[in-house]
């Protein structure tokens, strides 16, 4: 199991590594190392939330994800886009762009590629933070069947039954950082914001709505009711019906801008590690593999499943990111508190799930894990 999981991982590793030495010595043997367990470490959140996705899709779409959806990750958000960013930022050329990245050295009015990137941060990470923190406000605000903090859940949850409440939270944080942390770019922060906003809003409503049609067409259809019975039991004892076709592939969608909301932050900041694009690329690239089969992994082993509060773990690391990365354009924050905050929600909550399944299995209700 952990071989089949991991084993393009491990692979990828062997060959980006023997490339990093064979291309740039041993100096960038130890660049591309350094940037790839930096990756992963800064990452585990992700893996979490993604995994509370992927769960829902068919066997076809978690493949598509491990494979199409590695592409995107890797050459698509770390290597094109940061591309794509600078020169809609800086407005310059395309062209222009990529001469910049290839020589660190060069500049465009003055600036360097990693300097024009830098430049672009406040953007990047509005857009990133909005994305983020509609994942959290939506998931504290909604309806949950297991709660982790309820002193704070529980109340959150009847304040929640407001109608777009989490929209209009988000817009009121958009404003206040726009207002007190964007220091003359306060258009760029709005309009960058507001289109994260507006992508959360799209690609998580087209996906809700084709799996509402989706079941409605399942409950229709007495082959996919067969379908839905042979489909992995959920822990209620009911069928857990898998998404496909279209909602599926809104929900490949989401994941792939989740991934990029966590991305932009660690693309900006591996320049203080390496100023060679092609070194971040492939760095980033290796975490980013090993995030997509941890996820896979999570998701067959039925991790979420047995220690339930992983789930509210990673989303309240999703909202202390997006607040963080709100703060972080004006203010220069460490990636390794970045890290430290979201591995201690993801650990607390795995303590308190094997707490609760102590307490259970000696109450008889279920096995000790």
């Amino acid at each position: 199991m952990l071989l089949r999981t991991f084993g393009w991982s491990f692979g990828i590793t062997l060959i980006g590594l023997a490339a990093a030495a064979y291309f740039w010595g041993a100096d960038g043997f130890g660049v591309v190392l350094i940037l790839s367990v930096l990756e992963i470490s800064l990452s585990f959140d992700n893996a979490v939330i993604n995994a509370t996705i992927l769960k829902r899709m068919t066997p076809f779409w978690q493949k598509i994800f491990l494979t199409v959806g590695v592409l995107i990750a890797v050459f698509g958000m770390r290597l094109v886009f940061p591309l794509l960013v600078v020169a809609l930022t800086a407005h310059i050329s395309p062209v222009t762009v990529v001469q910049l990245a290839l020589d660190s050295t060069k500049t465009e009015a003055g600036l360097t590629y990693a300097q024009h990137l830098d430049a672009a941060h406040p953007a990047i990470a509005a857009f990133g933070g909005m994305f983020l923190l509609m994942i959290f406000l939506d998931f504290i605000l909604g309806e949950k069947e297991i709660q982790w903090l309820e002193w704070l859940e529980k109340p959150l949850e009847k304040i929640g039954k407001l109608d777009q409440l989490s929209v209009v939270v988000s817009l009121i944080v958009l404003m206040l950082s726009a207002r007190f942390f964007a220091e003359g770019g306060a258009e760029t922060v709005l309009l960058a914001g507001v289109a994260g906003l507006t992508t959360y809003l799209a690609v998580g409503g087209l996906s809700n709505l084709f799996e509402e049609a989706g079941e409605e067409d399942e409950d229709e259809d007495e082959e996919g009711a067969e379908e839905a019975a042979a489909a992995p039991a959920a822990k209620n004892g009911k069928p857990a019906i898998l998404v496909a076709g279209k909602a599926a592939f809104f929900l490949f969608l989401y994941l792939e801008v989740l991934d990029a909301s966590f991305s932009f932050d660690g693309v900006v900041g591996a320049f203080a590690i390496s100023q060679d694009i092609f070194q971040i690329t492939l760095g980033l690239g290796i975490g980013a593999m090993y995030i997509r089969s941890l996820t896979v992994y999570l998701v067959r082993q039925g991790t979420l499943d047995d220690y339930v509060y992983l789930e509210h773990g990673a989303h309240y690391a999703i909202g202390a990111l997006a607040i963080i990365l709100m703060v972080s354009i004006k203010y220069t924050i460490p990636e390794i508190v970045t890290g430290l905050i979201g591995v201690a929600f993801i650990g607390l909550a795995l303590l308190s799930s094997v707490l609760r399944n102590k307490r259970l299995a000696a109450a008889g209700d279920v096995p000790e894990l």
